[in-house]
């Protein structure tokens, strides 16, 4: 058997690198920028800075009842009765949803409360409905957060309302981000809507808009979270979907509002505009044929079982080559999802990654009288 190579090289306008600083910056304490099918970060500025997440935290506090509901363990049509302790909160000058005491509220409006109207309220309603006490609750968010990777993350209540020890990252907020979108893309569209109107107890219906301003500028923005602190001064993480391709922001430390809206437009429409992204590879889908010997096929299909992206600069035209290696041909018997190859992608002669190329079909050996004949035609011909 010889060690076989196959290459594919893709002519693209490839840059695989972080941008410098230098070349761009926006208006913001810390900032990041992701392309969200290839994972690649594209921009970043202080990312790894501690700060107050303000109403980003709710990302968190729907991430539960998201978890719980896939688990069978909550339902949107669940109501939760609201304690003077989530009431407070709808008097007191903050963002919210205007509950009163006694109410029994659905989760569903409780999130939508909480995702459209920003509501402090909701949140500790929810949080006490789930958990018993919002510190229970907090309890649990920062066990998820550890889970996905925040590991710079402590949450000590489920609004984002001041708190010393409620702190996080842009970079952290940008997984919390990512994870929500991949995991629960069907109520991901609750951060869309642009308004939401509770049919309160007591009162004419209150009907407030969505806080994050990109959703109403027709670029493609479909969430997700404002946020602002008197400490942090403005934040917002924001997502942009242009055809099949999406990009994640998170900023903070704007001054204003409007730089906020701004700044975080031009972090976006500068991914888009600078940066594309390719398909390698589509998870569980046939990739290529390799060579098998003496098996009842000749050919055997491969495939990788995740999605494989890259993320191409457009400013310059390199080549971007993709290498399948394996030992070949591939002596039958294969059994289906073996490992039998391996996907290599460079950038001008530099290793970018490596993926595990799996077997999509069995083959099995063929009889033996075949076998013996194939043999000989080798010996005679060199004919595989």
């Amino acid at each position: 058997m010889k060690k076989f190579l196959i290459s594919v090289v893709l002519l693209s306008n490839f840059f695989y690198s972080n941008v410098n600083s230098l070349e761009f910056d926006i208006k913001a304490k810390t900032a990041i920028l992701q392309d969200y099918l290839s994972g690649e970060i594209l921009y970043e500025k202080e990312a790894d800075l501690k700060i107050f997440p303000a109403s980003m935290t709710k990302i968190m506090t729907t991430i539960i009842a998201f978890d719980l509901i896939k688990q069978n363990r909550l339902s949107l049509d669940e109501k939760f009765f609201v304690s003077e302790n989530a009431w407070r909160l709808s008097q007191a000058g903050y963002s919210s949803m205007f509950i009163m005491v006694g109410d029994q509220i659905s989760v569903e409006n409780l999130l939508k409360g909480i995702i459209v109207s920003s509501g402090n309220d909701a949140c500790v309603a929810l949080a006490e409905g789930i958990a018993g006490t919002e510190e229970e609750f907090a309890i649990i968010m920062t066990a998820k957060a550890n889970e996905i990777g925040m590991t710079n993350t402590n949450f000590a209540n489920s609004s984002g309302i001041n708190h010393p020890n409620n702190l996080s990252t842009v970079r952290d907020i940008l997984i919390m981000s990512n994870y929500l979108i991949k995991n629960y893309p069907f109520y991901y569209e609750y951060f869309k809507e642009k308004e939401f109107t509770w049919d309160r107890t007591g009162g004419d219906p209150i009907t407030q808009g969505n806080r994050n301003p990109l959703l109403y500028k027709n670029i493609g923005a479909d969430g997700i979270k404002t946020g602002f602190l008197a400490y942090e001064k403005f934040s917002l993480a924001s997502s942009i979907k242009r055809n099949d391709r999406r990009l994640i922001s998170v900023g903070s430390g704007f001054e204003t509002r409007t730089i906020r809206s701004k700044e975080s437009q031009k972090l976006l429409t500068w991914g888009l505009t600078n940066f594309d992204t390719i398909e390698i590879a589509k998870k569980d889908t046939e990739f290529t044929s390799l060579d098998v010997w003496l098996g009842q096929k000749d050919k055997i299909e491969v495939y990788s079982k995740s999605d494989i992206y890259k993320t191409i600069r457009k400013a310059r035209l390199k080549k971007l080559e993709t290498t399948i290696i394996y030992d070949g041909p591939i002596k039958a018997p294969i059994k289906k999802d073996d490992k039998i190859a391996k996907l290599i992608i460079k950038y001008d002669g530099n290793i970018l990654s490596e993926h595990d190329l799996l077997a999509l079909e069995s083959v099995k050996k063929m009889n033996i009288i075949s076998r013996i004949l194939k043999s000989i035609n080798y010996l005679i011909w060199g004919d595989v």
